[in-house]
C-alpha cells in the first residue's frame, strides 16, 4: 500500500496552481505546507496528504534548462462523471490532452482521462470497476 508519493517539477508555483484546479473535482486540496514543497490529498479533515509536488533540484540548485523526469501518477475517481470533470478542469489550468475521457482497452471496466501537466507528466483519473470502483448512477459498465 503507498502512503504518499513526490512528484518533481520545474516551477513549483505553476503545478501547485495546475493540480489544485485539477485535482479539485477529484476532491483533492492542497493540505501540507512544507514550502516549497505543496502536500495534497482528498479533503477528509485530517493533514494527512498522498501527493506532493516538489522542486525538480533542491532549493538553490535549480539551473536553467534543467531536466525533469516525466512521470505517470493514476488518481482514483468516484465515477466517470468525476474522470470527466478531472478532464476539462485539467485542459482549462493549463494541462494538454494525452487521451479523452473513455473506456481503454486495458480491461473491462476500466474508463480513464489523460492530461499533460505543465512538466509533461501524463496525468491520469481512473474509474476501475474491475477492481471495486464505484458504477454512477444511470451509467452502464463497459
Amino acid at each position: 500500500m503507498i502512503d504518499h508519493m513526490t512528484l518533481r517539477v520545474r516551477d513549483v508555483a505553476r503545478s501547485i496552481d495546475f493540480y489544485a484546479k485539477a485535482l479539485a473535482p477529484l476532491g483533492y486540496v492542497a493540505k501540507a505546507h512544507h514550502e516549497p514543497t505543496i502536500g495534497f490529498g482528498v479533503d477528509d479533515g485530517t493533514a494527512h496528504s498522498d501527493f506532493y509536488v516538489s522542486p525538480a533540484a533542491e532549493t538553490g540548485e535549480e539551473q536553467a534548462g534543467a531536466v525533469c523526469p516525466v512521470t505517470h501518477i493514476a488518481f482514483l475517481a468516484p465515477s466517470r462523471e468525476a474522470v470527466h470533470a478531472f478532464y476539462e478542469a485539467a485542459l482549462a489550468a493549463g494541462g494538454r490532452d494525452n487521451g479523452a475521457p473513455g473506456p481503454r482497452p486495458y480491461h473491462p471496466g476500466y474508463y480513464s482521462a489523460f492530461v499533460l501537466d505543465p512538466d509533461g507528466n501524463n496525468v491520469e483519473a481512473v474509474v476501475d470497476w474491475a477492481h471495486g470502483g464505484a458504477v454512477s448512477e444511470g451509467v452502464e459498465t463497459e
